[in-house]
């Protein structure tokens, strides 16, 4: 579009971790493809292991608003949920861990 003003950060406030979970699974669960479902799953992981969202609005000079969230940095527990889940009989990594592909 023309007339692309920028992003800008917001703050949602109102919204708990379960919340942020049904709102990725809603608004990019859909998308065809295995590896963006991967991904999808990947980002309520985080969400549920407390990683934050990060919400930002895209603005034109027409008056359209865009919200777009994305997951921050993820946290030492979604980290140690991941080791935890890569380990098996032949010790850690026994098992690969697939973060997808965003949309």
């Amino acid at each position: 579009m023309i007339g692309y003003l920028g992003e800008f950060p917001i703050e949602i406030s109102n919204m708990t971790p379960a919340d942020w979970a049904i709102y990725f699974i809603g608004s990019y669960g859909q998308i065809e493809g295995e590896h963006h479902k991967v991904w999808v799953l990947d980002q309520v992981a985080r969400i549920l292991h407390g990683t934050p969202v990060k919400s930002t609005e895209a603005k034109w000079d027409n008056g359209t608003v865009e919200l777009r969230c994305m997951t921050g940095e993820p946290t030492p527990e979604y980290h140690q949920w991941v080791a935890e889940g890569r380990d098996g009989e032949d010790g850690p990594n026994t098992y690969d861990y697939d973060e997808g592909t965003a949309p």
